[in-house]
């Protein structure tokens, strides 16, 4: 079963800030505000998991503009995408822009995959960090909030084990990411996921067995 609702979010950055770490221990989020018609969007993009024992891995990247589809010429406001290839939908391990399958990585700088990394809550905010400049046009895949304005599952939808919370929301072409418009037209790309998610999956994005 998917998420409720799965789109993009078009707007220009006004600034970001991190939850206190006394306001969900030590797990939190790095919030963007991000202007757009309806009003200023709060994005809750988690730099850290849930639980003690899982961590969260990243990647930062650049892509071209003429990878990422539709999406990029949309005007600023929330869009739904489908679930499908071609729609505009991200999914780590399908799209030909974010796979490290063969025959994938157009558009990459470097042409390669940077792999995941592995580190701590803070080293996580800070790579995100590294690619926001106020002032400029963001891009945030995930869900809409159900009450207010904003996104929230801005990381890797799917790959969740058997007997997680969240195995029920796993579901292929529904995947979260943050990326922020640069000078020269191309997008910086942060994504995240959980180290307990698979990085691959079947065609219900559950983890695939081998």
């Amino acid at each position: 079963m998917p998420l409720d609702r799965y789109g993009v979010l078009v707007g220009v950055l006004d600034r970001s800030f991190r939850d206190r770490p006394d306001d969900q221990g030590r797990w939190f989020h790095v919030n963007l505000e991000v202007d757009a018609p309806a009003g200023m969007h709060r994005c809750a993009v988690d730099v850290d998991s849930k639980m003690s024992a899982v961590g969260v891995q990243w990647k930062v990247l650049a892509l071209r503009t003429s990878v990422l589809g539709p999406v990029p010429g949309l005007a600023r406001g929330v869009h739904d995408l489908g679930r499908t290839p071609g729609s505009g939908a991200l999914d780590f391990q399908r799209h030909p822009a974010l796979s490290p399958r063969p025959g994938c990585l157009r558009g990459w700088a470097g042409g390669r995959d940077p792999g995941w990394t592995t580190g701590s809550h803070v080293e996580a905010a800070e790579a995100l960090e590294g690619i926001l400049v106020p002032g400029r046009r963001m891009l945030v895949f995930g869900e809409p909030f159900t009450s207010g304005l904003g996104m929230h599952n801005v990381h890797q939808n799917q790959g969740d084990p058997p007997g997680s919370q969240w195995w029920d929301d796993n579901a292929i072409w529904q995947d979260g990411a943050t990326m922020c418009e640069r000078t020269d037209g191309r997008f910086d790309v942060f994504l995240s996921k959980f180290s307990s998610q698979a990085t691959r999956t079947g065609p219900d994005g559950h983890p695939a067995a081998g």
